[in-house]
């Protein structure tokens, strides 16, 4: 079941595993691909928020979904 709490690493471990290999990736070598740069820690912890939970779509003022004045 979908548990608030519980982290990535206690829930899929091979999941977790991947996304430190990846990190650890990034750390360690250069990306010359712009469109892969990595985002900072600040726009990570954005993406982590209840924020991802909204769909926005049209645009401003003109949203086709109701929230996303």
């Amino acid at each position: 079941m979908f548990s608030i709490r519980m982290s990535i690493n206690g829930y899929d471990p091979e999941l977790w595993s991947a996304i430190e290999s990846e990190s650890r990736r990034q750390e360690e070598h250069i990306e010359l691909i712009a469109s892969e740069n990595y985002a900072s820690p600040r726009v990570l912890e954005a993406q982590g928020s209840v924020l991802t939970n909204k769909y926005a779509e049209g645009y401003p003022g003109k949203r086709y979904y109701g929230g996303c004045e």
